[in-house]
């Protein structure tokens, strides 16, 4: 059976790894212009599995000191350049970076320095606390640590098949073929399912990936394309079809697209076409493949990769918004930068570390890791000493109001005249806003994932049962409601769900198994509140998925439906329910308010808002105020967060926000008399006018407590 020989000189798969990374570096730079830009990924791991399973055809790691030389070999050629990059962006964070950000993005250094940033990213991807956490600027490592994580698997693989090849009396290559076969049908079904019930955890696991570089290695196992036929006119047709199939997928794909799944056999099967053809006849595309630009782009694509991510993180801190000029220049400096790499630290360290008898690969992994390691834990250490304990923030929340007075912190500042509330130091400062979430958060009170988890949180222990429903946006409630719940004798039991809402449409979540999840979810809220269980309900939720078959532009009116559907159930036990209109969403705008705050010289002016900039869409609130049911009420506390057409991310010297989208514990306390008052308006008054900021209502359902009473509360 003929192999290739040289694979790794071919001309054509140097222009594919070009191909591939400029498809990285212009999705990152211009999502709106290459969606599906991200597949470039997919091709380097095709690739990557095409030539690492070549060279272990060609010389089979049998024993053990074939498998450590082949990990050494990979060590010398990729961790030098991975831990210079590494070492500068720790350095880039440190001095361009707010210090909002040092704890997370130098953790995931640490996972970068390990290659394991992809599970990393993978726990975080179903994680609730992590969910708006910014992009940090070693994302772009989940993919190198699968790869990684390949390269320490595959020699096993591939030398456990050659020995069960020989113990058989079998062709090693022949068993090799199959094994590898199956591995890659194993793999991508479990793409397929993993991609359709845990989406974050498919696009970064191992697992979901292995068949990628499984296809590239059944390439070199099967027998290579005979040299007349790679001079075909059906071996150019063959190679042309497969990098067509790679650049739909990057102009075809986007961040709807369910991935990788089967959506990835597309840019996968597209770069094995064009390995296994090779074509060299005058009409295929190697010609182009193998330009001399487009080597120099493959040559370098190693480094391209590693640079193009922390430069487009890092430099908006440093420079301000990236715009067209300055993207441009930024590809201009990642191609600079990747070529001085390859030459002083890729080339450079390599031939050094195969002379050196001090230096090994094997030590030199170490001292890399511990080092990089050791640098990010300073970064996290400092972090830390900067963040604020609970009790620190309560000492100075105290002072904040010596400072600016009563009467104008925190949302006092928005019904007083206030003009100086905002000029003293913050409350709480932007690290410890960052984490100023209420105890439903430390308490684990939300249901994930399938939602087939469902716990249920108490605070209070008052003979008024108050049941607290909905998303994230309920939660961030809870602050204001325990210390209300304490004056007039509540017990708060919470049914909250991660992006689910009570409503009887279904949302559009990113696995079919979700969005069921969800609706059930709605289903048991009804059972288990709707028949007199409490005494009032309290609902709230944030729209943050479109209804199924629907788009943002588009899903407003059956979500309301959707909702007034599941109310009309609600209330039929006869439970009064109010509803809390939604706060603001800054997302839409600055996508994380203590970040912006931290970096900017004017966070005021930089940070904040209009009405309309940070209108957040509430169908459930919408549908209970446009509902002639009884028992449904609204509260709206809008005018707390916009006044005179603008929306401030810092309100009587509170940051308001802990992310860009939930309120701070600390402003909802702020606002804890004013929303008792408007409770007590909607419990005892129902007939307030609506533009006291209450829907009118009334309940079908006596009171069997005593009736709540307005109280200013500390």
């Amino acid at each position: 059976m003929k192999h290739v020989a040289k694979s790794a000189l071919r001309g054509d798969i140097q222009g594919l790894r070009a191909v591939a990374v400029v498809l990285v570096v212009i999705y990152h730079l211009w999502p709106g212009a290459l969606a599906g830009g991200f597949v470039g990924v997919d091709a380097f791991f095709v690739i990557s599995g095409f030539l690492m399973t070549s060279h272990l055809v060609r010389n089979p790691p049998v024993g053990a000191r074939d498998v450590w030389s082949f990990w050494m070999r990979r060590v010398k050629r990729l961790l030098p350049a991975a831990f210079f990059v590494l070492a500068a962006t720790l350095l880039g964070i440190r001095l361009f970076a707010p210090d909002t950000l040092w704890r997370d993005w130098g953790s995931q250094v640490v996972a970068a320095a390990f290659y394991v940033e992809n599970w990393s990213l993978a726990a975080s991807s179903v994680d609730y606390l992590t969910a708006e956490n910014a992009p940090s600027a070693v994302q772009h490592f989940w993919s190198l640590s699968v790869e990684e994580q390949f390269y320490l698997l595959w020699p096993l693989v591939i030398g456990g098949l050659f020995i069960a090849g020989s113990a058989l009396g079998a062709k090693r290559v022949l068993i090799a073929r199959y094994g590898v076969l199956c591995l890659m049908v194993l793999s991508f079904g479990y793409s397929i399912h993993l991609t359709g019930n845990e989406p974050g955890i498919a696009y970064f696991s191992t697992l979901t990936r292995g068949w990628e570089f499984a296809a590239g290695g059944a390439i070199a196992l099967i027998p290579a394309a005979s040299k007349d036929f790679r001079h075909s006119h059906v071996a150019s047709a063959l190679s042309w079809a497969g990098l067509a199939a790679i650049l739909y997928a990057a102009v075809a794909y986007g961040s709807t697209t369910p991935f990788p799944g089967s959506a990835a056999a597309l840019p996968v099967l597209g770069t094995a076409a064009v390995i296994w053809a090779h074509a060299e006849a005058e009409t295929s595309p190697t010609r182009v493949l193998a330009w001399k630009p487009s080597r120099f782009l493959g040559d370098h694509s190693y480094s391209i990769y590693l640079w193009h991510w922390p430069l487009i993180v890092l430099l908006p801190f440093a420079i301000g918004p990236l715009h067209w000029p300055e993207k441009l220049g930024i590809a201009g400096a990642t191609v600079f930068m990747a070529a001085l790499t390859k030459v002083l630290i890729e080339d450079n360290f390599r031939r050094s570390l195969d002379r050196s008898r001090i230096m090994t690969g094997g030590r030199f992994l170490l001292a890399g890791s511990l080092g990089i390691g050791l640098i990010s834990g300073a970064l996290v250490g400092a972090a830390a000493q900067r963040e604020q304990t609970p009790a620190e923030v309560a000492s100075q929340v105290l002072e904040a109001k010596d400072n600016v007075g009563v009467q104008c912190f925190g949302a006092a500042s928005m019904v007083n005249d206030c003009a100086d509330s905002d000029k003293g130091p913050l409350v709480p400062e932007p690290a410890a806003a960052k984490n100023d979430r209420s105890d439903a958060y430390a308490d684990k009170c939300w249901s994930q994932g399938e939602f087939d988890s469902r716990p249920v949180c108490t605070y209070g222990n008052g003979n008024t049962k108050v049941a607290l429903v909905g998303n994230s946006h309920a939660g961030q409630w809870l602050p204001a409601l325990q210390q209300i719940a304490k004056q007039r004798d509540w017990t708060i039991s919470t049914f909250m769900a991660s992006r689910c809402s009570p409503t009887d449409s279904e949302l559009a979540f990113d696995s079919d198994a979700s969005a069921e999840g969800c609706l059930d979810f709605g289903k048991w809220v009804l059972d288990r509140t709707a028949h007199g269980q409490f005494d009032l309900i309290i609902a709230a939720a944030r729209q943050s998925l479109p209804v199924h078959g629907e788009t943002f532009a588009t899903t407003r009116e059956k979500a309301i439906t959707g909702y007034e559907s599941y109310l009309e159930k609600w209330t039929a036990g006869g439970t009064p329910i109010v509803v809390i209109r939604d706060s603001p969403f800054p997302g839409n705008t600055v996508p994380n308010i203590p970040d912006c705050i931290a970096s900017s010289k004017k966070p005021l002016a930089d940070c904040s808002g209009t009405p309309k900039t940070w209108n957040s869409m509430d169908p459930l609130a919408d549908a209970a105020r446009s509902m002639a049911v009884g028992g449904t009420s609204v509260v709206d506390m809008s005018e707390f967060f916009c006044r005179d057409n603008f929306c401030p991310a810092i309100i009587g010297s509170v940051i308001a926000y802990i992310d860009g989208s939930h309120l701070t514990a600390t402003y909802v306390r702020s606002l804890i008399p004013y929303l008792a008052t408007k409770l007590n308006k909607v419990i005892r008054d129902p007939e307030r006018s609506v533009d006291a900021g209450v829907s009118p209502v009334t309940s079908s359902q006596p009171a069997r407590h005593q009736p709540f009473t307005p109280a200013v509360l500390p």
